[in-house]
Parts: structure tokens; sequence; C-alpha cells
């Protein structure tokens, strides 16, 4: 059992609440996933010819100033770092090959979460409400996000086996259920070039959706795809750098409830993480059909 919620903004004046909204509807899926809670956040896009890297490292002490020195003098390019408790933000005026080569020649002991244009992801071990406070997610602004809490039943309990799951640039997805074909589909996938860096099912997933994507797929076609390649009971919803989008399997056992307003997009597990959201009395409020995929913006 774990928790998902989500929110895509249509009025850019929320912006600024993003991550206040989030951390609320984050908190109040606690009791469906107290293991861990991870988010990830669209924002601040980088300009032309550089790349944003979401990176992890254990110790919360890292010395993540000089990571981003001896990088910009070895690569001779500009790079900046934004730290976030064990997690850093680093923007490069270079390639994802340039960097995560660097990376893993100089820094094996650091693991790429996330890599895009606006995306951002954040995930640890603990409490949600621990989890956003240590990252400062409240404080956070952005366009929209998604976030999720961890019950693990499959897989250990790690940072890296917290959700979101990226493995495609500016794709994240969440998930709420279990994969029954994911070793399959995992050793189809490495083949084809997808990476993985943990036995989690729902890597296997987002691996599975970035690579229709590189195949030309939109992420909504990418979901339709997935309803006959991915065999499990599950709600998903995936992010991309201008989208967003929701789907549960045939059974449609793993709960999930959508809010839609003129200001915005909200989903959540339960409704409880949406009841504080501004305006929701009013809003169109459904549970999400089986089988059906729900998609806003470019998803």
């Amino acid at each position: 059992m774990c928790g998902i919620v989500g929110l895509y903004l249509k009025n850019n004046k929320l912006e600024l609440e993003l991550g206040k909204h989030l951390t609320t509807m984050l908190i109040g899926m606690t009791e469906r996933g107290p293991d861990s809670a991870g988010v990830a956040i669209y924002r601040d896009q980088v300009t032309d010819g550089s790349i944003k890297f979401s990176l992890f490292h254990p110790d919360e002490d890292h010395d993540w100033s000089q990571l981003a020195t001896d990088m910009s003098n070895d690569l001779k390019v500009n790079v900046s770092d934004h730290v976030h408790f064990n997690h850093c933000v680093l923007v490069a005026n270079s390639t994802y090959e340039e960097v995560s080569s660097w990376l893993a020649r100089k820094h094996s002991e650091v693991t790429i979460v996330s890599v895009g244009d606006t995306m951002e992801i954040f995930k640890d071990m603990g409490l949600p409400e621990e989890v956003a406070a240590r990252f400062g997610i409240g404080e956070m602004s952005g366009t929209h996000a998604l976030g999720h809490t961890r019950m693990a039943t499959e897989s250990a309990v790690t940072t890296a086996h917290s959700h979101p799951f990226s493995t495609g640039r500016d794709l994240c997805l969440v998930h709420n259920g279990s994969l029954s074909n994911h070793n399959r589909l995992r050793s189809w996938l490495s083949r084809k070039g997808i990476k993985f860096q943990t036995d989690n099912d729902t890597e296997v997933a987002a691996g599975y959706f970035t690579y229709r994507m590189r195949e030309g797929d939109s992420l909504k076609e990418a979901f339709e795809a997935g309803l006959k390649d991915l065999d499990g009971f599950y709600t998903f919803a995936a992010g991309t750098k201008d989208g967003f989008a929701v789907v549960r399997d045939g059974i449609a056992c793993k709960p999930a409830v959508l809010a839609e307003t003129d200001d915005y997009v909200a989903i959540a597990s339960e409704f409880r993480s949406l009841s504080h959201l501004p305006g929701v009395d009013a809003a169109k409020i459904w549970e999400p059909k089986p089988l059906t995929v729900y998609s806003w913006g470019s998803a």
C-alpha cells in the first residue's frame, strides 16, 4: 500500500504555492506510506545548452561545492550547485553523456536521480512530513509536481527504492500497486538500452514508458501501450516537462481520486489529501475509470 499525490497548475498565479499544497497533500498520505517519501517538481527551466541533474549522496555533509568546482575545471564548463539536504541540483552547460561519464569516473558514490530541463527529484527514507521538511518542499514553487509515500512490500526500504522514479529526461513515475512481469520486462528493456539502478518494479514501469516515448509515443500513448504490456495491479501517475497523466489497470483495486478546477488538476490516493486545496468544494471530483488514460498539458 502506497500513497500518490499530484498537482498540475493551470493558473500560473498559483505557482508560488505549489510546494505548500504538495506538502499538505503528501502528509495526508502518511498512513499509506510511512517508510519513505519523495517528490518530483517541475520548475526553473534551464537555458539552452544546459542540463539539470538531481544527484544523491548518503552523507548530508557531502562537499557538493567541491564536486561542482572539479567538474567545471575538468570539463571546462559552467556548473552551478544547489544543495537540498543529501541531494544536489546541479546545472551544467554540457551534455548528459559528458556529465554522467565524469561522475562515473570521479564520483561513483554519487547517484543520478533525474536529468532534464525542468524536473527536480527529492526523496528519502522517513515519514512524509520529515522528508518534506528536510528538503524544504513547502517553500518550492513550480508548474506541476508529483509525490509519493511508500509502504514497501517487495523491495528494500532505501532512498534508491523510493519513488518517484525517473529513467528518461524530465519523465517521472509514481505507482501504487505491484507488477508481476517486471523481471522479464527488465531484461527486455535492458537489451533496448534502458538502464536500471534498483530491483524495484516501478523503475521497470518507468523504463518501459521511457522506451515507448523514445520510440515516438506521447505519454498518453505510452500509458495506453502499457495497459497491454504491464501485468499487475496499479495506479500510475507520471509527469513530463509540459504534462501530467494518470491511469489505472483493468481491475482498478488501487484507489485514486481526481479533482479539477479552472486553476488546477489534482490526484490523490484518497480524498483527504485533496480536501485542503483552494476551491476544492467547487471542483469536479471523480474516480478515474479503469483502462482509461487521463492526461493534461502536452502529455
